[in-house]
């Protein structure tokens, strides 16, 4: 293929979006040389390769809008600290099947235990697969919505919890709320209703609920939200991060 030619598919490359086919065309010229690739071949090749960089561009960039704290999978998940938790249960969660049923999924147990990392890790797997995703703590989330209350913008901040396929509501009970908090979670959790999935953490009960949203009737509503279609995962098991504390003090007793 003369220069000329090259020069001129890169700049048509480069219009049509396909940033990766302009810097990668000599490359694949050669793959296809030594393969002896036929035209069509060739074409798969060449379409197959930017659907990949164009699927890993929308994955880093989904990510990146996310506010994940981290970007921890379940390959990273020590299953053998907790031995009364189910692996098969968390990597069936993992199928994402929930997200096109637009369920949720609540992770329940005592501080320390992996739940934010479980969470985290199916919001990354679901991200991967296309959904959009968003990271949240239920006081944050508390927080902006009274801040947006207050300046007469509470439902375009609404539509932006709204709006991604997973949202993550993360440390559900560790602050007790007012009733008039209590009442803005119940308009995410309302509308969300079987139109996007949650997946939530907390470490409390569903019993305990009442409590933390400062109202039984409040605290039920919400929570017949949220349970009609809902995989319940309890995690009851040692801390980890007092399992690397521990770790820590015994190394350091060592060294001394």
């Amino acid at each position: 293929m003369s220069e000329l030619t090259s020069n001129r598919i890169r700049a048509t490359a480069v219009k049509l979006g396909l940033p990766h086919l302009a810097e990668a065309l000599n490359q694949y010229i050669q793959r296809a040389d030594e393969a002896k690739m036929g035209y069509l071949d060739l074409i798969d090749l060449v379409l197959a390769e930017e659907l990949a960089v164009r699927d890993d561009r929308r994955f880093r960039n989904g990510l990146r809008l996310s506010k994940l704290p981290h970007h921890k999978t379940l390959e990273d998940y020590d299953f053998s600290f907790q031995p009364d938790l189910d692996p098969r249960k968390v990597k069936d969660l993992a199928t994402l099947s929930f997200v096109e049923d637009k369920a949720n999924v609540a992770l329940l147990g005592p501080p320390g235990v992996g739940k934010t990392h479980i969470a985290v890790a199916l919001a990354v797997a679901a991200c991967r697969a296309g959904y959009s995703i968003c990271f949240t703590s239920l006081d944050d989330t508390v927080r902006h919505l009274k801040a947006a209350e207050d300046r007469g913008r509470l439902m375009s901040l609404l539509i932006s919890y709204l709006r991604p396929a997973v949202l993550v509501v993360d440390e559900v009970g560790y602050q007790p709320l007012e009733r008039v908090e209590a009442n803005l979670v119940f308009q995410v959790v309302s509308k969300r209703y079987e139109k996007g999935s949650i997946i939530l953490t907390s470490n409390k009960t569903f019993g305990e609920w009442g409590q933390v949203f400062g109202d039984e009737v409040l605290a039920t509503a919400i929570l017949d939200r949220l349970l009609h279609h809902c995989e319940v995962v309890p995690i009851n098991g040692n801390s980890y991060r007092l399992k690397n504390r521990l770790q820590a003090i015994e190394r350091d007793t060592d060294v001394a």
